[in-house]
């Protein structure tokens, strides 16, 4: 079952360590998790008109960040729109939903699979993104050793695993430890953008 964090609606960390080109860096970690409570407190009671959500918002100086954040709300699937119309989706809805990452870097490393030389950052890129988007470790493991076999990743060899569960059991300490999938995401892509 996908768990649910309060990412940055900027750069998506889950801690006070943002990106160096984020626009919400300074912000005190409550306020960007009040201002999730803001937006998903009255979605959660059903189905919710924009207008009145953001009515409903406190009158102080975070509106910006609000609006960031159902922004990413809508972004990363967790919240759909109809009409002018909100409703959170289900856990179900948004497991399907997050089956393929659609951002860049990883969108890359997902539908071109990972080559010899990228192996390991694509791996672990993969692993992380499910981590991020709040699938469980059992999920997680499903979905990327699909991947590796869906992409074409495993048969291009280059891996000491005898399996690609072995592989991603080997990368578990990924999941475990919430590591970030941009960096490992960005030199894959590099590799692989430089091989076709």
């Amino acid at each position: 079952m996908p768990r649910f964090d309060y990412p940055c609606p900027d750069c998506r960390t889950r801690n006070s360590l943002h990106d160096a080109d984020c626009r919400f860096e300074g912000v005190a970690w409550p306020h960007i998790e009040n201002a999730y409570l803001d937006v998903v407190a009255p979605l959660s009671t059903g189905v919710v008109a924009e207008s009145d959500l953001i009515a409903g918002w406190p009158d102080d100086d975070r509106e910006r960040l609000r609006r960031a954040v159902l922004g990413r709300l809508k972004t990363d699937g967790r919240a759909d729109e109809a009409g002018g119309r909100l409703r959170l989706r289900t856990a179900a809805e948004y497991r399907e939903e997050v089956a393929e990452p659609d951002v860049e870097p990883i969108r890359t490393v997902y539908r071109d699979g990972s080559v010899p030389g990228c192996h390991d950052n694509a791996v672990f890129a993969m692993i992380a993104w499910y981590e991020m988007v709040g699938l469980s470790w059992p999920e997680t493991r499903e979905r990327v050793v699909a991947w590796l076999e869906q992409s074409g990743t495993w048969s291009r060899g280059g891996f000491e695993e005898p399996s690609p569960e072995a592989l991603v059991d080997t990368k578990r300490h990924v999941y475990e430890s919430g590591y970030g999938w941009k960096e490992k995401a960005r030199a894959a892509k590099s590799v692989i953008d430089a091989r076709r």
